[in-house]
């Protein structure tokens, strides 16, 4: 999928660097098993917006640093993130992966479950070849909330009763830490004081917020073909997000009748997803939602006000803008 324009622009003080962390993820997807270097270029071709890689890039840019070491920090998270979503897309059953086939669907589970395992500790590896073990360890505390957050995720689905905070927990472990642990490590990488790199990772971490609000939102309000993959997906996979624990605090008896129904039959009708579009809509739950997400966003910019003004900090603070206007 191209990325947007609007993307492109944010991106385009790092966009050498970011070509150097595509170079970086095929040069280490090498291996003498071929299966492995086919995949890996498999996903790879599918795009992605690679907003992770860039947050550090830039944090570490915004931070004076120069060297080479972040451009390999960013290829080591977009491994981690890579075999986040190969094992997601089993557990969750998804076939589509940004609008094509998914890496399972394609190979098998028993291949591709491998593969994650692969991309997990060839990210360790190369973090590895670096003499700091502080990143290292931010690294692999962010890998295993990322993995905790999996299983939380599990242990709720299905649950329609499931309350806002534990929402927030499964989305703080999914993917804000790993967001804030991207910024964090650009600021460790310029050798800034403690309080400029908690300033980072708490951006990074309310910026990761907000990017998965606005991902849930998106299964309510996109077009399946700019997602790229089925609408309804998550309640269909037991999954309920913010708009829908919004919706049951205020649609009364219908809402939750249609609901309970759709995730325990995991399965949903035309009829009945127009009904909950409706029911979404006449009771504000997708604004609330997006008014949340809003505030993440707003969080987000406060941090780097301790930084003084650049053409990286500018960068950074449209990054949140950008993730609220996402339509795909």
């Amino acid at each position: 999928m191209p990325v947007s324009a609007d993307l492109a622009q944010i991106f385009e003080p790092i966009r050498g660097d970011l070509e150097a962390v595509e170079q970086e993820f095929v040069r280490h997807i090498q291996s003498r098993v071929a299966l492995i270097p086919e995949m890996g270029r498999y996903i790879q071709s599918s795009g992605g917006k690679r907003v992770r890689p860039a947050v550090l890039l830039m944090a570490s840019r915004l931070c004076g640093y120069t060297g080479d070491r972040a451009v390999l920090y960013a290829s080591v998270v977009e491994f981690i993130h890579t075999a986040t979503l190969v094992h997601d897309d089993i557990i969750d059953g998804a076939d589509l992966r940004r609008g094509r086939l998914a890496v399972h669907p394609r190979w098998g589970n028993d291949i591709t479950v491998l593969l994650g395992d692969y991309l997990y500790i060839k990210s360790m590896a190369m973090a590895l070849t670096q003499d700091s073990l502080e990143i290292i360890r931010v690294l692999c505390d962010v890998t295993l909330r990322m993995i905790e957050g999996e299983l939380y995720q599990l242990t709720k689905t299905g649950d329609v009763d499931i309350t806002e905070e534990e929402h927030f927990e499964i989305i703080r472990r999914k993917t804000a830490f790993l967001f804030g642990g991207c910024a964090q490590i650009g600021g460790m990488l310029g050798d800034v004081s403690p309080e400029h790199a908690d300033a980072l990772r708490e951006y990074g971490y309310n910026l990761g917020i907000a990017f998965q609000l606005v991902d849930d939102l998106l299964d309510y309000t996109a077009d399946a073909t700019a997602l790229g993959k089925p609408i309804g997906g998550d309640l269909r996979e037991g999954k309920v997000t913010l708009p829908i624990i919004f919706l049951l605090h205020r649609g009364g008896e219908d809402a939750d009748r249609l609901i309970r129904s759709v995730v325990n039959e995991r399965a949903v009708t035309p009829e009945q997803w127009r009904e909950i579009l409706r029911l979404l809509a006449d009771h504000g739950a997708t604004d609330l939602a997006y008014e949340r997400a809003v505030e993440y966003a707003e969080r987000a910019k406060t941090c780097l006000e301790i930084f003084p003004p650049s053409r990286e900090r500018d960068a950074l603070l449209a990054l949140p803008d950008y993730v609220l206007s996402r339509d795909r």
